[in-house]
């Protein structure tokens, strides 16, 4: 079992105050958020932001150990995305994936197979309470 951590501090009310987030590896360290930079765009970083960066790591991590596991070596993946946040439901709808990668030897089909078990199995996309959707390609 692994254990990450993070904090939040929040000041004031909803729409005037303003917070911090810090991780334990100090990557965030006192990083600014507020209604501004979730809402609006204003300076600082946001939660939807944040849970789409993770997901892009994630996905990447789990396509290159699912392309290992097939014989496959990536010299690169992108992936970037794309958080939905419905601002009247108060969640995130869906997540989309835009990937492009650059792995010599592969198909499109056997590349699309792996692709596509990563976006289901990766810990982030199974966390999540939204439809995550992709889009693959091969540079």
């Amino acid at each position: 079992m692994i254990k990450r951590r993070a904090s939040a501090n929040w000041q004031g009310t909803g729409k005037e105050g303003k917070g911090t987030l810090s991780t334990q590896t100090k990557v965030l360290d006192k990083t600014q958020y507020s209604f501004g930079s979730r809402f609006e765009s204003g300076t600082g970083t946001n939660p939807e932001e944040l849970i789409g960066a993770a997901h892009a790591g994630c996905f990447a991590m789990k396509l290159s150990f699912g392309l290992n596991a097939e014989g496959f070596t990536a010299e690169n993946i992108d992936v970037n995305a794309v958080v939905n946040f419905d601002t009247d439901k108060g969640k995130i709808t869906e997540i989309h994936l835009d990937v492009t990668a650059k792995i010599p030897g592969i198909t499109n089909e056997k590349f699309q197979e792996i692709a596509k078990d990563a976006k289901e199995n990766c810990p982030i996309s199974k966390s999540l309470n939204a439809d995550v959707t992709m889009e693959a390609r091969l540079a």
